[in-house]
């Protein structure tokens, strides 16, 4: 597969990196303002609060449990490497433990299952979903946020 046949994977920035850096631990981590008046989580990650200005942060372990707020299944895929994967879902995922921030990714059988490993007819707004993280790109670079189906 040539590099444009590739998946496409995220650009880490010094803003994100820390959310990187976790999830190839293996976990589920979002920005907090540390600013002690405050304490909103925010996602993108970005240098600054945008409710208090605050310029402090930190990271908080989340559960990994959120709920599918909503999806799509790409008809047709545009990449040649996603084109080989269809049909796959895309999916934006609702974090239990902070209901106003939403991760895109894809449901899976797996971590490391390919992006068709779940029929899109087994998905549901609201479905119940937890993280899995998958290492990515050409010398696993990247780990990437997955989603599991919950039972």
């Amino acid at each position: 597969m040539s590099d444009s046949d590739a998946l496409l994977l995220p650009v880490v920035d010094e803003d994100g990196a820390p959310f990187w850096e976790y999830a190839a631990r293996g976990e589920l981590r979002v920005q907090a303002c540390a600013a002690p008046a405050c304490g909103e989580l925010r996602f993108p990650p970005r240098p600054c609060c945008p409710h208090c200005g605050s310029f402090d942060s930190e990271w908080r372990l989340m559960s990994g449990r959120g709920r599918l707020w909503s999806y799509v299944v790409p008809h047709p895929p545009l990449l040649p490497a996603y084109a080989e994967q269809a049909p796959y879902n895309a999916v934006l995922v609702e974090l239990a433990d902070a209901p106003r921030i939403r991760l895109a990714g894809n449901v899976v059988a797996s971590a490391d299952a390919p992006l068709n490993s779940v029929d899109p007819a087994r998905l549901r707004i609201g479905a119940p979903v937890r993280a899995v993280f998958c290492p990515a790109g050409p010398g696993g670079d990247v780990t990437l946020v997955r989603w599991l189906l919950e039972r």
